[in-house]
C-alpha cells in the first residue's frame, strides 16, 4: 500500500488533466452511495464528519473521511481536514493512502471549472472569488483552464484574507486584486465563484448582470448559504448531483421562498458531460452552478494521483 503525502498528491494534480478526467467520469458515471453525515461535539466545539465512498468500472474503490469545523479559524487551523483511502474494487486490497485535503480542494475547484465550461460565457474574462481559503485559492487557476480570464478580484469577510490571496495569485502570475466592495465586484464580473462556509447570504440578486455565471461551491449543509434566494428566480440553475437539492442551504431556502421549484433545476454535471443537456443557451442568460461535492470527483482525482505514483521515475 502506497502512502502518498500532500506534496506528491499536489504534484500529480493539474487542472488541464483533472478537468478532462472529471468530464469523462461524470459522463461515464460511477457507483456513489449517499454520504454518511455525522455531527461531532466535544468540549464545546462543533463540527461535522462526512464519509464518502465510491467505486467505478476501472477497478477503483475509494473512501474519503472529511471533517469540517467552521470555528477552527479562531484557533489558527484550517476548517477542513480529510483523509482518502484507495482500494481495488475487485479484491478490496488497499492500494494507497492519499492526502484528502489536497484531493478535496483540487477536485472542488476542478468541478467548478467543469461546470463553468458549460455554463459561463465563452468570452468570460472577469472573475470574482468570494472567500480566501484553500479552495478559493485554486479557483482562478481552475477557471483559467476553461475560460480566458484576464481580471481576478478577491473579496473576503476578513479583508486581510483577500489581500493575502490576491498577493499569492499575483506571485503565480495571475492578475489579481483584493476588493472591499462586493456589490461592485459582482456587477463587473462574468463569473462569480463563492467558496465560503457562510451561513448568511452574500450575493444579492440585483447584483447579477445579464450573462453572469454564479458558482456556489462552498456551502454544503442546510444551514449554509452563499446566495440570497432571490438570485434563483431569474437564473438557469444546475447542480453537480441530484443530492445538492436535498443538502444545500442555498437551494433549500430558495425552494422554501418559492423563488425556485425542483422542476426549475435544469440538470446535473452528468447530463452536461454526456451531452444530454447543452448548457448555456445565450449570452444574456444568468446561470447558477450549485455544488455540494461528489465522491465520484474524489475517486477520479485519487486514481490520477495513484497512477502517477506508480509510474517509473
Amino acid at each position: 500500500m502506497l502512502t502518498i503525502d500532500a506534496a506528491r498528491t499536489r504534484a500529480a494534480l493539474s487542472f488541464p488533466t483533472l478537468i478532462p478526467a472529471l468530464r469523462s467520469a461524470f459522463a461515464q458515471g460511477a457507483s456513489v452511495p449517499t454520504r454518511h453525515t455525522h455531527a461531532i461535539e466535544s468540549g464545546g466545539r462543533h463540527g461535522v464528519s462526512l464519509i464518502m465512498p465510491a467505486w467505478n468500472d476501472d477497478g477503483y474503490f475509494g473512501v474519503k473521511v472529511i471533517n469540517i469545523f467552521p470555528d477552527n479559524g479562531a484557533v489558527g487551523l484550517p476548517g477542513l481536514h480529510a483523509t482518502y483511502t484507495l482500494y481495488s474494487a475487485q479484491t478490496g486490497v488497499p492500494l494507497a493512502s492519499l492526502d484528502g485535503d489536497v484531493i478535496t480542494v483540487y477536485r472542488t475547484a476542478a468541478a467548478a471549472a467543469l461546470g463553468a465550461s458549460y455554463l459561463a460565457r465563452s468570452d468570460a474574462r472577469a472573475l470574482t472569488i468570494v472567500g480566501s481559503g484553500r479552495i478559493a485559492a485554486l479557483v482562478a487557476q481552475a477557471m483559467r483552464a476553461v475560460r480566458p480570464i484576464e481580471t481576478v478580484r478577491v473579496w473576503n469577510l476578513r479583508p486581510a484574507g483577500a489581500e493575502a490571496l490576491a498577493a499569492a495569485l499575483r506571485d503565480q502570475g495571475i492578475p489579481a486584486q483584493a476588493v472591499t466592495d462586493l456589490q461592485q465586484a459582482v456587477e463587473q464580473s462574468d463569473i462569480v465563484s463563492c467558496a465560503t462556509l457562510s451561513t448568511e447570504p452574500l450575493i444579492q440578486a440585483a447584483w447579477l448582470q445579464p450573462g453572469t455565471h454564479l458558482d456556489l461551491i462552498g456551502s454544503f449543509k442546510p444551514e449554509m448559504i452563499e446566495a440570497h434566494p432571490d438570485c434563483f428566480a431569474k437564473a438557469s440553475v444546475y447542480v453537480d448531483t441530484d443530492e445538492a437539492a436535498t443538502k444545500a442551504g442555498d437551494l433549500l431556502r430558495a425552494l422554501e421562498a418559492g423563488t425556485l421549484a425542483r422542476a426549475d433545476i435544469r440538470g446535473t454535471l452528468h447530463q452536461l458531460a454526456d451531452g444530454t443537456l447543452p448548457g448555456r443557451r445565450d449570452d444574456s442568460e444568468i446561470t447558477i452552478f450549485k455544488a455540494v461535492g461528489s465522491a465520484l470527483e474524489d475517486l477520479t482525482a485519487a486514481a490520477l494521483v495513484y497512477e502517477a505514483a506508480r509510474l517509473p521515475t
